[in-house]
């Protein structure tokens, strides 16, 4: 691949919307270059008959039913309320 010029990475800086100065055009052409060069290497990389991974580690979650509960901590919530009353919070009204 032919390496990218500051002419292109001054465009690719400004369709980014990222300010690049002067100074550092060269050493980001060089990046994206490189960036670039291996991308193409690894298309070159033989995947045929490769299974896709979604994890490198061979686990299965455990799964549970899907069911909607209060948590069974009620109690535990409404002990850090300053006021409750039947189950509830207890707030000042703020609407008159």
């Amino acid at each position: 691949m032919s390496s990218l010029d500051k002419e292109t990475v001054r465009k690719i800086a400004f369709l980014s919307r990222i300010k690049v100065s002067e100074e550092e055009l060269g050493e980001l052409a060089g990046d994206l270059t490189r960036i670039l060069d291996f991308i193409e290497e690894l298309q070159e990389v033989d995947v045929e008959g490769a299974a896709p991974l979604t994890s490198v580690a061979d686990l299965t979650l455990p799964l549970r039913k899907d069911e909607v509960t209060d948590g069974n901590i009620q109690q535990k919530v409404l002990a850090n309320a300053p006021k409750t009353d039947a189950g509830c919070f207890v707030v000042p009204k703020v609407i008159e």
